[in-house]
Order: structure tokens, then C-alpha cells, then sequence
């Protein structure tokens, strides 16, 4: 079948539409119709070239919902009408990790790492798939272990920020450093994902969210979400006034803009003796961090985290759970809500630091 979709064929060119050819629906997967899909920061990096995993040309887009219109043989938990997330971390659940309560990378996640499969094609050239899922097309195919099974009651513009923002910021906070009630938290970077940690710590009792920015309309936004403090990086160390204001360093730093320098700095405000700094923003490629061991041995730690930690089939529907009992603020998230057309306005908005959450959609199809 044919389907719309916004293809980025060059690093810095604009998106442009085109019809893909979409393969249909194999054993195993299953044909969904994107309804909503969020802009993420690291969409940006990869149309920008400056942290792009997959060969151009490219669809973006990872942080859709929508709808099932077909399912492929062997499908047994999803069915046509389901509401849905397409994930681009799968989870099979019977291999050895999906097993474990560790970490949500599944094996086979890790093997489609490697191998980018894409069931997009152009004049018979392959167009890949962003993440594994592609979300800036109005339909994808993928497999029944990358989709999650939502509740039908929540608007798709607002559940699709489960997808990755949400997922990623809150699951860090709960499932990557597991915050406990009483704690500090600085968070580096108040964008979409910096603001669901922030969520995040609120919801685990933090005593005191410290939000660090150079953008001042982050300060009132992040205590809407439920930040404490605001340090405005342009006019103050933030290190420094983190020390002061948590009497010797952060329990737990999580650093959201994907600058290492900002990287070293959330380490620098952790407390030395069990102070733990959790990395989510995304670097451009080949950056580096740099640390010198004896910082690690006076008890510092430093966390990766991918999606949150979050498991996408079993537990990531359990955050609009959240939100549909008024834990978790998901509507002012989205700032903007523009037609799939004006999609490099919405990026634009992104980098002019005036959106949180832009969501972009082709609109329903009548048939």
C-alpha cells in the first residue's frame, strides 16, 4: 500500500511529503494508523545530522498513537480498532531481559539496533524508519512486540507523549534511579523530558526539584509541573548554588539536553557519597564524557537510561493510567498542535525554545 509520510533526504534539508510504499503487515505485525505524533529533540538530531543513527532518507517521528487497521498472521494480543503507541523498544517478553526486572532493553531490540529494518521504500529504495517506528508517516507497520495497548479514553494528541517524553523523563526518576521520598533532584534542562522528571520526582515525594535552564520562561512552567527552585544558568553557577541550596550536592542529578558539559556539571552537584547522576539528554555523535575515577570512588555514580526503563508493552500504558487519575499533567505538555504540513514550523518552534510539546497529525482517515 501507499501511505503519506514526511521524508527528511539530507541532513539540514526541510521535510518534504511523499508517498512510501509501505510493505503490508508480515506474521507477527501489524498495519496502524498514526493519529498523533509529538517532535522530539533528538528528531532534530537526526534531521540535523548532528546525532543521526539512520541513513538518510529518513522518516522521524517516534512518539505517535493511533489506531490498529490490520493485524498480520499470528497476531494475538492486538486487534483492528485497538488504540496504541508504536515503541521503538519492543518487548518480546520471553528473552533473558525482558525477564529481568533490570532493564527494558529487549534482545531483540538490541539486534534490530543493528540491522535498521524499515518497511518504508521510495521508487524502490529503502527509506528508513526512525527509531524502528517512523511516526511522521500517516501509517506504519510493526511488530506486535513494539506496540503498546492503551486505554481508548484519552485523547491521541495527549497520549502520544507517553510514547517517549513522558516515558523517558518519569521512568528515569522511578525505574532508572529509583528517587525515594525525601530526596533532592536537580534536573539540567526543562524541556519535554525535563519537565516529566520533574513530574517524576514530584510523584516520588522529592522533597526539593531543582530546574536548571537559560531560557527564563522554563522557571514558571517548571513549577507548574512541580519544580521547587529555578537556577537561571545564564546569570548563576549552577553547581555552586545547587551545593547551597541542598546543603552539599543533589541525591540525584539527571541531565536532559544532551550537552556534556551539562553532563559533567549535573555529576559536579551530586553529593559525594551516594549522589547519582542520570544521563537522558542525547550528544551529538562521538562526544565525550570525561570523568576522573577517584570522583566515582568517593561513592558517585553515573546512570544511563534509555526510554525511561520503562518496559513499553507492560508498564508504559500504566503512565496514562497516571494521568487519567490526575497524577501525571499531560495536556499542558502539548503546547502546539499544528497540521502535518506545518511540521518544520513545529521543529522550528523546538529550536526557539517556545514549544514544550508540539504535536503534529495527517488527521483521521474517513475510510
Amino acid at each position: 500500500m501507499k501511505t503519506r509520510a514526511m521524508v527528511c533526504h539530507a541532513p539540514g534539508t526541510p521535510l518534504v511529503e511523499e508517498w512510501l510504499d509501505l510493505a503490508p503487515p508480515a506474521t507477527g505485525e501489524v498495519l496502524i494508523e498514526i493519529l498523533a505524533s509529538g517532535l522530539c529533540h533528538t528528531d532534530l538530531s537526526q534531521l540535523e545530522g548532528v546525532a543521526a543513527p539512520y541513513p538518510f532518507p529518513v522518516v522521524v517521528g517516534h512518539e505517535g498513537a493511533g489506531v490498529v487497521r490490520e493485524v498480520g498472521p499470528g497476531v494475538t494480543t492486538l486487534t483492528v480498532g485497538d488504540h496504541v503507541i508504536p515503541l521503538g523498544i519492543g518487548e518480546c517478553g520471553t528473552c533473558r531481559n525482558c525477564r529481568s526486572d533490570q532493564t527494558n532493553l529487549c534482545e531483540m531490540f538490541l539486534a534490530d539496533m543493528a540491522t535498521q529494518p524499515t518497511p518504508f521504500s521510495l521508487n524502490g529504495k529503502p527509506v528508513s524508519a526512525y527509531s524502528g517506528v517512523g511516526s511522521l508517516a500517516q501509517y506504519v507497520v510493526m511488530p506486535e512486540r513494539n506496540v503498546a495497548l492503551i486505554r481508548n479514553d484519552i485523547a491521541f494528541d495527549v497520549a502520544c507523549t507517553a510514547g517517549c517524553c513522558v516515558a523517558t523523563g518519569v521512568g528515569a526518576v522511578l525505574h532508572t534511579a529509583h528517587v525515594g521520598a525525601g530526596s533532592t533532584v536537580a534536573v539540567f534542562g526543562l524541556g519535554g523530558i525535563g519537565l516529566n522528571v520533574v513530574q517524576g520526582a514530584r510523584l516520588a515525594g522529592a522533597s526539593r526539584i531543582i530546574g536548571v535552564d537559560i531560557n527564563p520562561a522554563r522557571d514558571a512552567q517548571g513549577r507548574h509541573f512541580g519544580m521547587t527552585d529555578f537556577i537561571d544558568a545564564r546569570h548563576e553557577d549552577a553547581v555552586a548554588r545547587i551545593r547551597e541550596l541542598t546543603g552539599g550536592g543533589c541525591d540525584y542529578a539527571f541531565e536532559c539536553a544532551g550537552h556534556t558539559s551539562l553532563m559533567r556539571q549535573a555529576f559536579e552537584s551530586t553529593r559525594i557519597g551516594w549522589g547519582c547522576t542520570v544521563v537522558l539528554g542525547v550528544p551529538p555523535d562521538g562526544a565525550g564524557l570525561q570523568l576522573v575515577p577517584f570522583e566515582l570512588q568517593l561513592g558517585r555514580r553515573v546512570q544511563g537510561s534509555f526510554m525511561g526503563n520503562i518496559k513499553g508493552r507492560s508498564q508504559l500504558p500504566g503512565l496514562l493510567d497516571h494521568y487519567a487519575a490526575g497524577r501525571l499533567n499531560l495536556d499542558d505538555l502539548v503546547t502546539h498542535r499544528l497540521p502535518m504540513a506545518d511540521v518544520n514550523e513545529g521543529f522550528a518552534l523546538m529550536k526557539r525554545g517556545e514549544s514544550l510539546r508540539t504535536v503534529v497529525s495527517f488527521g483521521r482517515n474517513p475510510a
